[in-house]
C-alpha cells in the first residue's frame, strides 16, 4: 500500500478507527472479530450500534485479505526446494522487497518469460479499446434496455468464470501446477465447509439482482453507518472516493492516460459478481476491457483469496508495473468491502423499518 501513500493514509486511519477509538465494542471483540472474522458471543444480546461495527470489522477483514492474498503473499509448493516453499516473487522481485524501489516498477519490462513483444500489442489493444469506447459513449449512448440486457448477461457469465484451483474448469497448463499450502485453521471454526458462495447457482433463470439505486452507499448506507457508529462514515467514504479516483494518467510506459473507464470497470465488475447492478452503467464496457485471465483473477482474489497464486497475479497485464497491479488490488478491495456493507446495511435497514 506504501505505493500509493495518499490511499494508505486514508485506510489507516480508518483501520485505526474501527479498532482503537470510542465505538460500540469493546477493544477485545474488535480484536477478536478480526481475527476470527465471525462474531460468537453465546447470546442474541447485540445492540444495533454494535452489530453495525461488527458488520464494518468483518467488511474490512473480508475486504483485506483479498488484498493480501492478492498481492501474493501465499507460499506456493516447490518441488526443488528442500522444505517444499518458496516465498513468492512477483516479476522475479521478493515480496519482501515490493515496498523498495529497486527497479520495481520496470521489472515487468526485463523479465524474458512473460513475452514482451505479445504483452506490449495486449496493452496496445487495451488502450485502443477504451479509446474506442469513450468515442462511441460520445456519439451514442445504449438504451436502458440494451444495458439491461448486458448486465444480466455479464452476471450470468461471472457465475462460470471459475477461481485459479478450480482446474476441471480451466485449460490445462493456466494454473494446474499452482499448489497452495493454506494454514489448518479448522480448530478456531464450527464449520470448515463455510465459505463464499455464488449468489444465485448455475442455469436459474432469473437471478437476483440487487438494484444500486435501491439502496445506495451514498444515499443510505453512510447515514445509516454514521448514525449508529459515529463517524466510521465519513472514514469510510473518504477512502471509497480515495481509490475510486486515484490516478496517476499512465499506463505501463504510457503517459497522459485517462484510465477513468478501465476504473470504474473494475469496481463494477466485481459489484456485479455479488449481484449489485448500476442502471446508469453499460456492462459491455466489462466484456470489452477485462479479458479472461483477469476476470478469473478477480473472483479468485474477490471470492477466494487463500488460492490466489503468482502465476495468476502474473497471467494478467503482464506490461503494466508493480504499483499498477498493487492499485487494481485497492479497487477489488474497497469494491468487495462496499458490496458486503451494502448487502449487510439494507438488511439491518429493512429490520429497522
Amino acid at each position: 500500500m506504501s505505493l500509493h501513500t495518499q490511499y494508505l493514509e486514508s485506510f489507516l486511519r480508518s483501520q485505526f478507527y474501527m479498532l482503537r477509538m470510542d465505538g460500540p465494542l469493546p477493544l477485545p471483540y474488535r480484536h477478536y472479530i478480526a481475527i476470527m472474522t465471525l462474531v460468537k458471543t453465546g447470546e442474541n444480546n447485540w445492540s444495533l450500534p454494535e452489530l453495525v461495527h461488527a458488520v464494518v470489522l468483518l467488511a474490512h477483514y473480508h475486504a483485506l485479505a483479498s488484498f493480501v492474498f492478492g498481492s501474493g503473499i501465499n507460499p506456493e509448493r516447490d518441488p526443488d526446494i528442500s522444505n517444499g516453499l518458496r516465498l513468492i516473487s512477483v516479476n522475479n522481485f521478493c515480496v519482501c522487497d515490493l515496498a523498495n524501489d529497486n527497479n520495481i516498477e520496470n521489472a515487468s519490462l526485463t523479465a524474458s518469460s512473460f513475452g514482451i513483444v505479445d504483452s506490449l500489442s495486449e496493452l496496445e489493444a487495451l488502450m485502443d479499446r477504451m479509446k474506442r469506447l469513450q468515442e462511441e459513449r460520445e456519439d451514442e449512448e445504449a438504451s436502458q434496455e440494451e444495458m439491461t440486457t448486458r448486465f444480466e448477461k455479464e452476471k450470468k457469465e461471472s457465475l462460470f468464470v471459475v477461481s485459479g484451483d478450480t482446474f476441471h474448469s480451466i485449460p490445462h497448463s493456466d494454473f494446474e501446477d499452482d499448489m497452495i499450502i493454506t494454514s489448518d485453521v479448522s480448530r478456531y471454526i464450527e464449520d470448515p465447509g463455510f465459505g463464499y458462495e455464488d449468489f444465485a447457482r448455475r442455469g436459474e433463470e432469473h437471478l437476483p439482482t440487487f438494484r444500486a439505486q435501491d439502496y445506495t452507499w451514498e444515499n443510505h448506507g453512510f447515514s445509516l453507518v454514521n448514525r449508529l457508529y459515529s463517524d466510521i462514515g465519513h472514514l469510510l467514504d473518504e477512502k471509497f472516493r480515495m481509490v475510486y479516483n486515484l490516478t496517476y494518467n499512465t499506463m505501463a510506459t504510457h503517459e497522459d492516460v485517462d484510465t477513468t473507464t478501465l476504473r470504474r470497470a473494475l469496481f463494477n465488475y466485481v459489484h456485479c459478481m455479488f449481484g449489485i447492478r448500476y442502471d446508469d452503467y453499460d456492462y459491455g464496457e466489462v466484456n470489452q476491457l477485462l479479458e479472461r485471465s483477469l476476470k478469473v483473477y478477480i473472483k479468485t482474489v474477490t471470492c477466494y483469496p487463500e488460492r490466489t497464486t503468482k502465476r495468476m497475479y502474473d497471467s494478467y497485464w503482464r506490461q503494466f508495473k508493480h504499483s499498477e497491479k498493487v492499485h487494481v488490488n485497492l479497487l477489488l478491495m474497497e469494491a468487495r468491502m462496499q458490496a458486503e456493507l451494502l448487502y449487510a446495511l439494507r438488511a439491518i435497514t429493512r429490520h429497522l423499518t
